[in-house]
């Protein structure tokens, strides 16, 4: 890629074609290439590497590393989208052609870790955007992270769409030997044309089951994100069966099953893709998200009631989806809770966007 021959010149052209990028925070360049047409790179210097997940969340961790923001994986229904309106760029196309690079979230989370107060926690990556997406070929961020997380001795969380995992599966090896390395591949459409239609900007269907394969070759018992399940496109019985199928013969050992959600930001942008290309199913989703984020919980309910004797005949671990309504209202509960007691860490949550 001739990434240094496509930096754009902000003064020559008049100005950036969105004012919002000139208060990126340690904005370094912009760059595109044809190799990833119509999306533009922002490089910036990170304050931060580490962030805390506030403590309301039902998820099952409580730090993380993003390296990028904004996914060219272009994912229609990601629910990551309302986070680049902290940016001053919109949840849609900004989402998936403007995005954020991190260029010394390496050598930043280096520092962080080597602080006294780090308590060794899990760290997870891929929680709000993908570190596996395209670009990660070119910028190299991830073996950095892995070391820097192995060598402090901080257990590693991994949850993907990209297939460059495989490039790192030896590193991952290595660091497995040091702190426990947990892999998942994110693989919610097993119809190619509806995967693409989804998903433009992810690797194939095959090719994340190939890697799959190639993580528990290497070892590792990976686990199968089957998410989001799509009301109508994706949650038949035999598209299901045939998923799992899928999924068990891969080699994972765990599948993360639940109903698409839709919150804020991804939700304008799902809906509409769904009365461009589903308007049979407009008034459907309609109904189960136009007030709502979540599914009616009648319909996750049945969701898991034929899910789950299909694990069984597959021999997958059955795990629900984490972020539903239940699990945060227990999550608050426990929030509270913690608020109550003393702190136990001292190291500072990093509020900075970089």
């Amino acid at each position: 890629m001739r990434w240094s021959g496509q930096e754009i010149d902000q003064e020559a052209a008049g100005g950036p074609t969105n004012p919002a990028l000139l208060s990126l925070s340690g904005l370094v360049r912009s760059v595109t290439t044809p190799e990833f047409r119509g999306v533009t790179f922002h490089e910036v210097t990170a304050k931060s590497a580490l962030n805390k997940v506030p403590a309301a969340s039902s998820m099952p961790f409580d730090w993380t590393v993003n390296p990028y923001r904004g996914c060219s994986h272009a994912c229609v229904y990601c629910f990551a989208r309302s986070s680049h309106r902290y940016l001053d760029l919109d949840a849609g196309a900004d989402f998936d052609q403007q995005v954020i690079v991190k260029v010394n979230v390496a050598e930043v989370l280096r520092t962080e870790l080597a602080k006294r107060s780090w308590a060794r926690e899990l760290v997870a990556l891929g929680t709000n955007t993908d570190p596996y997406q395209r670009a990660e070929g070119r910028y190299r961020l991830m073996p950095g992270i892995i070391d820097a997380l192995g060598e402090s001795g901080t257990p590693i969380s991994i949850l993907t769409k990209g297939t460059l995992l495989r490039r790192d599966l030896p590193q991952l090896g290595r660091a497995a030997e040091k702190v426990p390395v947990d892999l998942s591949m994110s693989i919610a459409v097993f119809d190619d044309e509806l995967q693409k239609a989804v998903e433009p900007g992810t690797p194939s269907t095959a090719a994340r089951l190939a890697t799959v394969r190639a993580a528990a070759d290497a070892g590792f018992r990976v686990t199968v994100f089957l998410m989001p399940i799509m009301p109508w496109l994706t949650d038949s019985n035999a598209q299901l069966e045939s998923a799992l199928a899928q999924i068990a013969e891969a080699g994972a050992v765990r599948v993360v099953f639940g109903a698409l959600h839709l919150r804020p930001g991804a939700k304008e942008w799902f809906l509409e893709w769904i009365q461009r290309e589903h308007p049979e199913l407009a008034v459907g989703y309609q109904r189960f998200y136009g007030n709502a984020s979540y599914a009616p919980s009648g319909y996750r309910k049945d969701l898991a009631r034929r899910v789950r004797p299909l694990l069984a005949r597959h021999g997958l671990d059955p795990h629900e989806d984490e972020d539903q309504p239940e699990q945060r209202r227990l999550s608050a509960g426990r929030a509270a809770r913690r608020a109550e007691a003393p702190a136990a860490l001292d190291l500072t949550p990093q509020p900075a966007l970089f």
